[in-house]
């Protein structure tokens, strides 16, 4: 498997950070932007989009603030690669944006950050942050 390489986006989203929390956290939250379906088992979440399936583990969560998948393989061992939304909130101001953490291979970060410019895109329609 070729080596992804990490990388990060931020997104400024009108929106409380409670009410973001429940879209990136949920399976139902989730299921309305970021996959077309997502089911969770325990830890385990099995994202859909179309006719594919990726599972990935719940890694870890803060409340409020931030959630981590990490991508498991066909026997359900985590492999190196996650993501991560993050809930930001500048102290002065109280803007709140998303920033996200994602791996891809290198030459496919510029066409991974448009289709997350694109599900971002949803998720403020969704909460009506446009």
């Amino acid at each position: 498997m070729d080596q992804k390489v990490r990388y990060e986006i931020e997104f400024p989203i009108n929106s409380s950070p409670q009410l973001l929390y429940q879209y990136i956290s949920t399976p139902s939250g989730l299921s309305e932007w970021f996959a077309d379906n997502v089911n969770s088992r325990g830890e385990f979440f099995t994202f859909i989009w179309n006719d594919s399936e990726e599972k990935a583990r719940l890694a870890s969560k803060k409340t409020g603030e931030k959630v981590k998948f990490k991508w498991v393989d066909d026997n359900g061992k985590d492999t190196e690669y996650f993501f991560e939304l993050h809930i930001l909130v500048d102290e002065l101001t109280k803007d709140v944006s998303l920033m996200v953490v994602d791996f891809a291979e290198e030459d496919e970060v510029d066409e991974a950050t448009l289709l997350w410019e694109n599900q971002i895109s949803d998720l403020k329609h969704l909460i009506g942050s446009v």
